[in-house]
């Protein structure tokens, strides 16, 4: 690890409540988005289809001392709707990587993602992060532009960066945000 995670906290606007994850969340994990192709498509895993097997993805991003993983509870309904996390970032100092993130799609092009991300951002850059790098499969279109959206700026693709679940290589595009771009993109963004 080139930096030390973030210890695990509850972080909460009008919108979501990230908690650390625990296995109690799995069963509304698993009704948000279980069994999913589409919401697991992109994912470093195939598609969970038991809560049984969600329950030993998330006791694995638990468990290891790369992540620090959050349920993503929605204020509204005080249902989890997903899970991100923040990640070590090997060979970059000072920075902290937002990813491993999933969302049911009942929450998909809502506000969901984006008060996740001023959530995570400020509290990355509170804590002295110079920048949080995002990375997603070349192919996710969606999460490219919901990137951009939150102010990522491209800084390159890595080809044949890993194997998806069905064997295809996947490359992967890298944005990051920098501490002292981060103002202006979430003064754009409450607005």
């Amino acid at each position: 690890m080139t930096a030390k995670l973030p210890a695990p906290v509850v972080l909460e606007n009008d919108v979501v409540r990230l908690e650390p994850l625990t296995l109690d969340h799995v069963p509304g994990l698993f009704a948000a988005g279980g069994g999913d192709e589409e919401v697991w498509r992109w994912m470093p895993v195939s598609a969970p289809r038991s809560e049984e097997d969600l329950g030993k993805v998330a006791r694995g991003l638990m468990d290891d001392d790369a992540h620090v993983p959050f349920a993503v509870v929605a204020v509204e309904s005080g249902r989890a709707v997903g899970w991100t996390t923040y990640c070590d970032v090997p060979g970059f100092a000072e920075s902290v990587e937002i990813g491993w993130t999933w969302y049911g799609r009942a929450v998909w092009r809502t506000a969901v993602n984006t008060a996740c991300k001023l959530l995570l951002l400020d509290h990355a850059f509170e804590l002295g992060y110079n920048r949080v790098l995002l990375k997603t499969d070349i192919r996710n279109l969606r999460s490219q532009n919901a990137i951009r959206r939150i102010g990522g700026v491209h800084e390159g693709t890595l080809r044949r960066h890993r194997k998806r679940p069905d064997g295809t290589w996947r490359d992967t595009v890298y944005f990051g945000i920098l501490e002292e771009e981060w103002p202006q993109h979430r003064a754009r963004l409450q607005r």
